[in-house]
């Protein structure tokens, strides 16, 4: 927290922080599996570009952050990491200066826990029982730039708590005309014929998504990145979402309907064994020295 390291049921942040009060901040979290912190760069360079588009300034440099983030594992004693951190305003200066942001002092904060899936074990053997959200619709990105890594999830966890009202384990959210834009804290991706393909808007530029384009080349899949009108990802031969907090996640199920067989695709698992066969291998990852 702001330079000073702590365990994590004793950290804190300032009430007055708009981050808290206002949902005014840019964060980002990387993953370390078996000692490595993957595609840490990658990361670091897009939540630079998160700051930029709120207009916050971290305090650290990137070379500084990366330095954090390696430390923070260190302490944490994990070699399967879930890394987070941010950048908030700060506390709000008064009168006209509100709307100055060179007048707040934006802070730093950041924590690393043991790595967690955003899908539990059942979920991901069997696949996702993936809902479509019919209340909500993504924030659009003329209001909040999605692909700036932000706070304001609240149509993504309405989207959540609707699915679990109907049955499923998980949503995903649509654009005002209909096209699909992403899932809590996850890209979509589905597969026809073969190919894979995954929204071209609306979206964070994940950086497992990235990977999984990658992926998809190194197999030989053809893939796509594209306007996806909703009906394709209920009439899927197989679908998946991608997340640091889970990686390749398969679903089964969109709207109650199976999809394919009724279980992980095989283009899907394809991808997901290659992804943590090669993230397993140290595969562009940043080391991280524990002490014996």
């Amino acid at each position: 927290m702001n330079g000073e390291y702590c365990s994590v049921d004793e950290a804190a942040i300032p009430i007055t922080d708009v981050g808290f009060i206002h949902a005014d901040a840019a964060y980002d979290v990387v993953s370390a599996s078996r000692g490595y912190i993957f595609r840490l760069q990658d990361h670091l360079q897009r939540f630079e570009r998160s700051c930029h588009s709120f207009r916050l300034r971290n305090p650290y440099s990137a070379a500084q952050t990366s330095a954090i983030l390696v430390r923070l594992a260190q302490l944490a004693g994990t070699r399967e990491a879930y890394i987070w951190w941010c950048v908030t305003r700060g506390a709000m200066p008064e009168g006209r200066e509100r709307g100055n942001p060179e007048a707040y002092q934006n802070c730093f904060y950041a924590f690393a826990i043991p790595y967690l899936f955003i899908a539990d074990d059942a979920m991901r053997s069997r696949g996702l029982d993936l809902m479509v959200s019919r209340q909500y619709i993504r924030i659009p990105g003329r209001a909040v730039d999605p692909a700036a890594k932000n706070f304001h999830w609240m149509d993504m966890k309405l989207a959540l708590f609707e699915a679990r009202d109907r049955g499923g384990d998980f949503a995903v959210l649509c654009d005002a005309d209909g096209y699909l834009t992403e899932a809590p804290g996850a890209n979509i991706f589905l597969v026809e014929a073969g190919t894979i393909v995954t929204p071209d808007d609306g979206c964070l530029e994940g950086i497992t998504r990235r990977t999984t384009l990658e992926l998809a080349a190194e197999l030989g899949l053809p893939a796509r990145v594209e306007p996806v009108a909703a009906e394709r990802l209920r009439s899927a031969d197989e679908a998946f979402i991608t997340s640091t907090a889970g990686g390749i996640m398969p679903v089964r199920s969109v709207d109650g309907v199976p999809l394919g067989a009724g279980g992980p695709g095989t283009e899907t698992v394809r991808l997901h064994n290659l992804y943590w066969d090669k993230r397993w291998r140290g595969w562009l990852g940043t080391p991280v020295e524990f002490r014996c």
